[in-house]
C-alpha cells in the first residue's frame, strides 16, 4: 500500500478541503470532521497561523497532521515528552503515514537514517522535541528540507504563566525569523486569558487566527468528597465503578505515592508509582506499562501524565487536591479520551488547603505573581466547596461563563444542602478569637463541642464562653464549616507555625452579622452502582449489552493486546476502545462493512480487518 502523503502533494488551495476529507476518510478511518476540526485545517493549508485550544480527546492532533499530509513538505512536530513522541508516531505509522521522530532515545545511526529521510523528502511528519529543535545543527538541517508546517503542541509551556513551563518554549519564536512564510500552530487544551496572550506574543503569533472549541468534556463525571479516610475512600470508589479499568491516581508528595501504590497492590490491584525521585528506567518501566498493559493504575505525583495518549484512561483520581484549577483541568482532561464515560473523582479535606496554602507561602514569588497564584488557589477551593454544578464553576473559570448546568456532577446528580450558616460562622469565628488565633481545626472543633480534652484543660479552654457552644453540629459538620470559611476569606491560616487559624480583614463583619455566610452540607459519599454491567466490559457496552457482546468485545481486546505485544506498541494505536465497540455493535461480516466502522482506514484495514473479521464470526457460532 502507498503511505499517505507519500506521491506529489501539489493540489490547489480550492481542493484542499476535498483531499483532507479523503485522507480522514482513507487513513484514519472517519466520515466527517469534528467541530472546528475543518475550519483549523483548511485555514492552515492555506497557510494560515493558528492557535488552536480544544480540550483533551478532542482531535488537535489532526489538525496538524492531515493538512501535514495535505501540504507539500515535511510536517515538524514541537513535543515535550518522549513518551508521547513515540505513541504518536506509532499510531501514525499503523495508519500508513510515514513518520518518525528525533528525540534522545535514538542511536546516532538511527538519528542520521531519520535527518537523511527528512532531507530526502521521504517523511510526511517528525516529531522533535524543543530543546532538540532550537539548536543550530537542528534549524539548519531544517533549512535544507521542505518544511509544510510547524505544530508546537502542548503550546501553555510557551507562557510564563503555563503550569508545565519549558524553558526552550520560550526560544520557539525563532521559527518565525527562520521560516517565516512557514504556517504554524500552537495547540493545546489549557489557557486562561493571561495564558493565551502569552502563548500568543512569546510566539509571535499576533496575527494568526484564533480558534477555540470550548474547554467542555461531557464524558468526564466530576465528583469531590469530603476527606475522611482517603485510602479507604479510593478502594471503595475503585471496587464499585472501577474494578478491572486503567487509571491515574495523584498525590501531592512522593511519600504518599509510593505508600498508596503498595497500599493499593496489598489490596489486589496493579498499582505503579511514579515521582520525579524514582530512578529514570524504573520510571519509563512503570510508564511502560501502563500504556502497554490493561486495568493498570499508576499513582504519580503531576510529575506524570502531559501528554499521555492512553484513550481508555477510566478515572483519575486526586487523594490531594492540585495545585490549580488549570492544573486540575489538565490532570483529569486525561481521562476519557476516547468519549466514553470516565470519572474525575477528588477527596479534598482542610489538610489540602494548609498543604497549599504553605506551598504558596514557600513559593520564590514577587508581589504580582503570589497574587496571581493566591487567587488562582481562591478558584480552586471556590471548586471544591461549591453547592452548585461543578463544571460550570470550572468552565466558568477557564472562560466558559454561560454553560448550563450539566446534570453529570455530584452536586448535580445529588443537590448539596445549603443552609443559613451566620451563628455558626459566629461560632466558630468566636472561638478562633478567644483561643488566641493559633490553634488548629482538631482543638477548635473539641472546644465548640465540649470536649474536655487534656490539651483544651492544659490551655484553659474548658473556661472559655465559646466551650460547648456548638454540640448542634457534629465534628465532621464543624470541620466543613471552618473549611468553608477559610475557602470565603473569612479565616486564615499560619502557614509558618502549625496552620492554626486566624481571623482575616473580613471576619469581623461577619461577626457582628453584617454580611450574610451560607455553607453546603457535606453529603456521605453513597455507595456507587457500578458501571460495569457483568464485569467484562468497563463502561462500553451499555447495561443492555447480551453476554455474548460482552464476551465479543473481551475477545476483541483480547487479540488487540496480542497484536499490541507482537509488535511492541500499545493497544490502542491499533484500536481504540471505540472502534472496538462499533464491532461489537455492527458486527460486520465481511471487509466492506469493517471498512466504514470509525477508525478503520484503509491501512488497518489490511493489516487486521480479517483477523478481527475472525474474531466476530468466532463469537457467532
Amino acid at each position: 500500500m502507498e503511505a499517505a502523503g507519500s506521491a506529489a502533494r501539489t493540489e490547489p488551495a480550492d481542493t484542499g478541503t476535498a483531499r483532507a476529507l479523503e485522507i480522514l476518510r482513507s487513513v484514519f478511518g472517519y466520515d466527517a470532521f469534528r467541530g472546528l476540526q475543518q475550519g483549523i485545517i483548511e485555514h492552515v493549508i492555506a497557510g494560515g497561523d493558528a492557535l488552536v485550544l480544544m480540550p483533551t480527546g478532542g482531535g488537535k492532533s489532526l489538525c496538524y497532521q492531515i493538512p501535514a499530509l495535505v501540504r507539500p513538505g515535511l510536517g515538524v512536530v514541537v513535543s515535550p515528552l518522549i513518551a508521547l513522541m513515540k505513541d504518536q508516531v506509532d499510531a501514525l505509522r499503523q495508519a500508513g503515514v510515514r513518520a518518525a521522530y528525533l528525540n534522545s532515545t535514538l542511536s546516532a545511526p538511527e538519528a542520521a537514517d531519520v535527518e537523511q529521510a527528512m532531507r530526502q523528502g521521504a517523511l510526511d511528519l517528525v516529531y522533535v522535541a524543543p530543546e532538540r529543535l532550537v539548536t543550530p545543527r537542528c534549524l539548519d538541517l531544517l533549512s535544507r528540507c521542505r518544511v509544510a508546517l510547524f505544530a508546537i503542541d502542548e503550546a501553555h509551556c510557551v507562557s510564563q504563566w503555563g503550569h508545565d513551563f519549558r524553558p526552550e518554549y520560550r526560544q520557539l519564536s525563532v521559527l518565525h525569523e527562520r521560516f517565516p512564510t512557514v504556517p504554524r500552530l500552537a495547540l493545546t487544551a489549557t489557557a486562561d486569558g493571561p495564558t493565551r496572550s502569552d502563548i500568543l506574543a512569546r510566539l509571535k503569533l499576533e496575527a494568526a487566527r484564533v480558534f477555540a472549541a470550548g474547554f467542555d468534556r461531557p464524558n468526564i463525571r466530576y465528583r469531590v468528597v469530603a476527606k475522611a479516610e482517603a485510602k479507604a475512600q479510593l478502594l471503595q470508589f475503585l471496587a464499585g465503578e472501577h474494578a478491572g479499568d486503567a487509571g491515574i491516581v495523584y498525590c501531592l508528595s512522593r511519600r504518599r505515592v509510593e505508600d498508596v501504590a503498595t497500599w493499593l497492590c496489598e489490596r489486589g490491584r496493579v498499582a505503579l508509582p511514579y515521582h520525579a525521585g524514582l530512578d529514570a528506567a524504573t520510571r519509563e518501566r512503570n510508564q511502560e506499562r501502563f500504556l502497554r498493559e490493561e486495568g493498570i493504575i499508576i499513582v504519580a505525583t503531576v510529575a506524570f501524565g502531559m501528554g499521555i495518549d492512553k484513550p481508555n484512561v477510566r478515572f483519575v483520581a486526586h487523594l490531594d487536591a492540585p495545585k490549580s484549577l488549570e492544573a486540575y483541568y489538565q490532570e483529569t482532561g486525561r481521562a476519557g479520551r476516547d468519549g466514553l464515560p470516565a470519572d474525575a473523582w477528588m477527596t479534598y479535606g482542610m489538610q489540602d488547603v494548609t498543604a497549599l496554602m504553605a506551598l504558596l507561602d514557600a513559593a520564590q514569588l514577587d508581589e504580582r505573581q503570589r497574587r496571581i497564584e493566591r487567587h488562582k488557589l481562591n478558584a480552586l477551593l471556590g471548586y471544591c466547596e461549591t453547592a452548585g454544578c461543578r463544571r460550570q464553576v470550572l468552565l466558568g473559570y477557564l472562560g466558559e461563563r454561560d454553560h448550563p448546568a450539566c446534570g453529570n456532577c455530584d452536586n448535580c446528580l445529588r443537590p448539596a444542602r445549603v443552609w443559613d450558616g451566620l451563628v455558626a460562622a459566629q461560632k466558630a469565628l468566636s472561638a478562633v478569637f478567644r483561643t488566641g488565633q493559633r490553634f488548629g481545626v482538631g482543638h477548635l472543633v473539641d472546644v465548640l463541642r465540649g470536649e474536655v480534652t487534656e490539651r483544651v484543660q492544659r490551655f484553659g479552654h474548658d473556661k472559655l464562653k465559646t466551650f460547648g457552644v456548638g454540640t448542634e453540629l457534629d465534628k465532621r459538620e464543624w470541620q466543613s464549616v471552618f473549611r468553608q470559611l477559610v475557602a470565603q476569606g473569612h479565616l486564615e491560616v499560619d502557614v509558618e507555625g502549625h496552620g492554626g487559624l486566624h481571623l482575616s480583614e473580613t471576619a469581623p463583619a461577619v461577626l457582628r452579622g453584617e454580611v450574610p455566610v451560607a455553607f453546603r452540607g457535606d453529603a456521605a459519599e453513597p455507595r456507587a452502582k457500578s458501571r460495569r454491567g457483568r464485569g467484562i466490559a468497563p463502561v462500553a457496552l451499555d447495561s443492555a449489552a447480551t453476554p455474548k457482546e460482552e464476551a465479543l468485545f473481551a475477545a476483541l481486546r483480547t487479540r488487540r493486546l496480542e497484536l499490541a505485544r507482537a509488535q511492541g506498541v500499545p493497544p490502542y494505536v491499533i484500536f481504540h476502545d471505540a472502534t472496538l465497540l462499533e464491532m461489537v455493535r455492527r458486527q460486520p461480516r465481511d471487509l466492506a462493512a469493517m471498512s466504514v466502522i470509525p477508525g478503520v482506514g484503509r491501512s488497518k484495514l489490511e493489516r487486521y480487518g480479517e483477523t478481527f473479521l475472525a474474531v466476530i464470526a468466532a463469537s457467532q457460532e
